[in-house]
């Protein structure tokens, strides 16, 4: 099959063909007015240089930050949410915990919906799924015009308990649909417990669903007019992907799905070599990605915030409740600004330059320094040849604009304030990195890291040597790399469903019920894409100790529960207690168990990537006639002169002593003094300390 991966970025829009063995690909710069638009530029380069048409490609896989950046900057519909009478103000009043005890000027983010624009209708779901009070149908029928008149884009409909009992909810829209606007409900966005985090899931899936709805039907007719007439599907947040269909109404499933396509690319990176302990590093135009990947497979959960108020500080965003690939995402990519605060200290990000106006080298008309600006001076950027020579930089805009915003604020040259902007970036994600290992219980360093992205392999050597990683792989189109991992994403869904089950109650009957509906309606999406072929099937409970505020993952074997899996169940919870925790706490007897929520995650069977070996090379001599410029030195403080090498003159097992530059059309490798670098079989470059 000839198959099209597209990656929508906050920079740029990333393009890859795929034609048997042979892969084209390309970077242009993101379009924010018509995002489609540089899909089709992309795809026109792409396919010239396969020297196909567009009729030919078979399969299109799409993923796009449009849904996380409406929610960051708040440019969704005007959306109404009906819930339960009584609980108005929960997205409002979140938890009631606090991120910071201490902080008396806390700040959390507004909620998507105002309170003006939130109606609440009597009737009442219990706990187990009881109709306490009947749905106030007269209440909701007596909305209808109030909310026209309102001029809303979306609905968002969250009642309490839905989750077990979908019945009003449902109702609600069947009423409601008189509106004829996309109405969401939230026992089918998000059917977890916890009415806060569900309410707020839902309250995005609405705010964002005409926007992406509409995006997703102009981009699918400006393909069809240009001859482009094949299936296209999205990439999911959990790494899967799903129908057009099925992402244009559950849009909160897409709000990471860019950083996904990356996670499935470093773990097949993973797994093709063996490596059972990654840390992939991910960084873009916009933002870097770090995701620890264990026995090749990323780590996962229920619930990510999105629009952190404080950096790295865990409730201080919004949270999203959906199946998602864990990973801390921070604003430190090329086009992320560099500015001086009050107490006279570079800062970089969050905010970025985009591809509009972009940073200062770009030449279209962007005044302040970004990180890209900062690598252009250091030298680790040829600006004759950004992009393949598609992108000619201005390093005089460059060393201006640092200088004006940042030098001279701070009585350094050009150059001193160039460096040190590049070490705040290099510092802040190798923090980010720190954290997110830690809060896994997990140590940063026994990791290999494996980078790709535009940006991340001119700044992945320095980021090991601040983490204390020995050894970095560099793909095969690295610069690409999220894009590359759609082709390799499976048709994949989770569906969850919360129901608390205690174990000294427990019903083979019932649990076996769960399981079946959960897995029909996950195998139903998945069939959309994949057809009836062979598909994996991963079956969890969330479980816990009754009365405690949170629960752990224990996988569960695919088969026919008996009442004599109570003890079997009981006996995984422990032992997994006991490695999340280092100890069980089953000694104080008595304390009842629990299963909260159950997840049934079905996806297609995918072929395992033929096995390499990683080699150490031998030195060798740079390849004649490569050339060398100066590049910064962090361990001497000086300009040194840097071997280039082009990345296709290279042959497997060679092995070029730092420092030297090794160039691609999509991104350069930077190789510092303490770092060799070694081609292995498959065109992988490792970076690998020196003894």
């Amino acid at each position: 099959m000839i198959r099209l991966g597209a990656d929508i970025g906050g920079t740029f829009t990333d393009i890859v063909l795929e034609v048997g063995e042979q892969i084209f690909s390309t970077k242009v710069l993101t379009n924010y007015t018509q995002p489609e638009q540089a899909i089709i530029d992309g795809m026109a380069i792409v396919t010239e240089q396969a020297g196909i048409g567009l009729a030919q490609i078979d399969q299109i896989i799409h993923g796009t930050t449009l849904a996380t950046n409406a929610l960051i900057e708040r440019r969704g519909a005007k959306t109404a949410l009906v819930t339960t009478e009584g609980f108005r103000d929960v997205i409002e009043m979140r938890t009631e915990s606090r991120f910071d005890q201490y902080d008396l000027n806390i700040r959390l983010p507004k909620p998507l919906i105002p309170r003006e624009h939130r109606y609440p209708v009597a009737g009442r779901i219990g706990a187990q799924g009881q109709e306490l009070a009947p749905l106030d149908e007269d209440a909701l029928r007596a909305l209808i015009p109030v909310l026209k008149a309102e001029g809303f884009g979306a609905i968002a409909i969250g009642f309490i308990h839905s989750y077990v009992n979908p019945a009003h909810e449902r109702r609600a829209r069947e009423i409601l649909s008189e509106l004829g606007l996309p109405v969401s409900i939230s026992s089918e966005v998000s059917p977890q417990m916890r009415e806060y985090e569900r309410f707020n899931t839902v309250c995005a899936n609405a705010y964002v669903r005409p926007q992406m709805a509409d995006y997703l039907t102009r981009f699918r007719t400006r393909l069809t007019e240009m001859g482009a007439t094949c299936p296209i599907f999205m990439i999911h947040s959990g790494g899967g992907l799903v129908s057009l269909e099925t992402a244009a109404e559950f849009p909160v499933r897409l709000v990471e799905s860019g950083p996904a396509g990356g996670a499935i690319f470093a773990a097949g990176i993973a797994q093709r070599f063996g490596l059972d302990k990654v840390v992939s590093y991910d960084m873009g135009g916009t933002t870097a990605k770090i995701c620890l990947i264990e026995d090749f497979v990323p780590r996962t959960a229920r619930t990510f915030e999105v629009a952190r108020s404080t950096r790295f500080a865990k409730g201080s965003g919004m949270p999203i409740s959906i199946p998602v690939i864990e990973m801390i995402e921070i604003g430190a990519g090329g086009g992320s600004l560099a500015w001086v605060d009050s107490m006279g200290r570079i800062q970089t990000g969050p905010e970025s330059a985009a591809s509009e106006p972009g940073p200062a080298c770009y030449g279209r008309g962007g005044l302040r320094p970004a990180i890209t600006d900062a690598d252009v001076i250091l030298g680790k950027i040829d600006p004759e040849n950004f992009a393949g020579g598609a992108i000619r930089l201005d390093a005089g805009a460059s060393s201006d604009a640092i200088g004006r915003e940042v030098g001279s604020k701070l009585g350094m040259q050009a150059l001193e304030a160039a460096f040190g902007i590049a070490e705040v970036v290099d510092e802040n994600m190798a923090n980010a990195a720190r954290v997110h290992a830690v809060e896994n219980g997990k140590d940063i360093g026994e990791n290999m890291m494996i980078a790709f992205g535009g940006a991340a392999p001119l700044h992945a050597a320095r980021l090991c040597e601040k983490l204390g990683i020995d050894r970095c792989l560099i793909p095969v189109g690295a610069g690409v790399g999220s894009a590359i991992g759609f082709l390799r994403a499976p048709f994949g869904y989770e569906a969850l469903g919360s129901h608390v089950i205690r174990l000294s109650e427990f019903d083979a009957a019932v649990m076996n019920g769960l399981v079946a509906e959960l897995k029909e309606t996950a195998e139903k999406f998945v069939r959309e894409g994949a057809g009836a072929g062979r598909h994996d099937c991963e079956i969890t409970a969330f479980m816990r100790y009754a009365g405690q505020g949170w629960e752990i993952p224990v996988p569960l074997a695919e088969h026919t529960f008996t009442a004599a899996d109570r003890d079997r169940l009981k006996a995984d919870f422990q032992t997994a207690y006991a490695r999340f925790f280092g100890r069980s706490i089953d000694a104080l007897g008595g304390l009842e168990i629990e299963i909260v929520t159950l997840s049934v995650k079905v996806e297609s069977r995918q072929p395992a990537p033929a096995p390499h070996d990683l080699s150490t090379g031998t030195p060798a001599p740079v390849p004649a006639g490569q050339g060398e410029r100066a590049v910064f030195d962090p361990d001497t403080g000086e300009m040194m002169p840097s071997a280039i090498v082009a990345r296709s003159a290279l042959v497997p097992g060679q092995r070029i002593a730092g420092p030297a530059v090794i160039v691609e059309r999509e991104t350069s490798t930077v190789v510092t003094s303490p770092f060799d670098a070694v081609l292995q079989s498959d065109g992988s470059i490792l970076l690998i300390r020196k003894e």
